[in-house]
């Protein structure tokens, strides 16, 4: 296992924090060193090691800490990962598509190995983050986000704060209901909305790939383009239902599904405002900016997060 002594930066009250983002994928992690407002200063992207152990991707993250941060200037590191991790931010719960990812104590190892304050979070969560900070979201302190894609993933912003639950596991926004009867889901749940909405779902109901539907849809095909706005109706559906709970000022659509927004928005809004009585109206749909970055950034803002919180706690007499 690789292990570290190097002493890093520690911030005084007068420094701008310097930060690490880190989200880890089933075949990629991507890294990215940011400064207190947002900016990436630097970015890199390492192949997520084979089988994706704990161990080995650890190793790997550590190995590759140098060369985002040549300069040692980082003073925290935030760490996305493929499930839900822990309320204290330091453990990694489980990680359905990751070998032994159960109960991985993430921060322990990296502030082991590198001397620096780790906290970690839900990568879907860290995206729904990253998105208020510097993407779409950036104008709300209200909002929901889902990612279509493989799966169906979600994170909710309540008054400008990551909102994860008493024990860490909210916003699996992709696992409630949509049709009792329908196909069974991961979550243990039957006919969730992950299942109605996901990229198996696309192929199953209309047998293209999202991406060949989109295409078509660019072309003109009526069948696609019908598809699409059965599938706008289906979100609007969904949508619908986080709408009366959460009541957001906006939902953020991201994930490569997202990629063909322009055939399925009109008719997710048309769905939202014809079921969504008027005082719960005016939440505004909107495509996600920041694509594949968003859970680093995330990440990053949580870094940064911690080291306020510390920074507060050291103050206290």
């Amino acid at each position: 296992m690789l292990t570290s002594s190097t002493k890093h930066h520690k911030p005084t009250a007068s420094d701008q924090p310097i930060v690490i983002g880190i989200d880890i994928g089933g075949t990629a992690i991507k890294l990215g060193r940011f400064d207190h407002t947002g900016q990436g200063l630097q970015f890199l992207t390492i192949a997520t090691p084979q089988p994706a152990t704990p161990d080995a991707i650890l190793d790997a993250i550590a190995a590759a800490i140098p060369t985002i941060d040549p300069k040692q200037q980082a003073t925290s590191i935030g760490i996305g990962t493929p499930g839900p991790a822990d309320a204290t931010g330091r453990i990694a719960r489980l990680a359905i598509n990751l070998p032994e990812w159960v109960n991985v104590p993430v921060a322990d190892r990296i502030e082991a190995q590198l001397k620096l304050p780790c906290t970690v979070g839900n990568d879907a969560n860290c995206a729904a983050l990253g998105e208020q900070w510097q993407g779409a979201g950036r104008d709300y302190q209200n909002i929901v986000m889902l990612t279509l894609g493989t799966g169906v993933g979600g994170g909710i912003i309540l008054n400008g704060q990551l909102f994860i639950g008493h024990n860490g596991a909210a916003g699996e926004l992709g696992s409630i209901s949509f049709n009792p009867d329908g196909h069974p889901c991961n979550s243990g749940n039957h006919g969730s909305l992950e299942q109605q909405l996901c990229i198996g779902s696309i192929v199953r109901r209309s047998g293209k790939d999202p991406a060949l539907l989109g295409q078509l849809a660019k072309a003109g095909d009526p069948e696609a383009i019908a598809f699409w706005e059965c599938y706008g109706r289906d979100l609007g559906v969904g949508l619908t239902t986080l709408i009366y709970v959460l009541n957001p000022e906006a939902i953020v659509i991201g994930g490569g599904i997202s990629g063909s927004s322009e055939f399925f928005f009109k008719s997710a809004m048309i769905e939202m405002k014809m079921r969504v009585s008027a005082p719960s109206q005016g939440t505004q749909l909107l495509k996600a900016e920041l694509g594949n970055q968003a859970g680093m950034y995330g990440a990053a803002k949580l870094a940064l997060q911690k080291l306020a919180l510390q920074r507060v706690i050291e103050q206290i007499p």
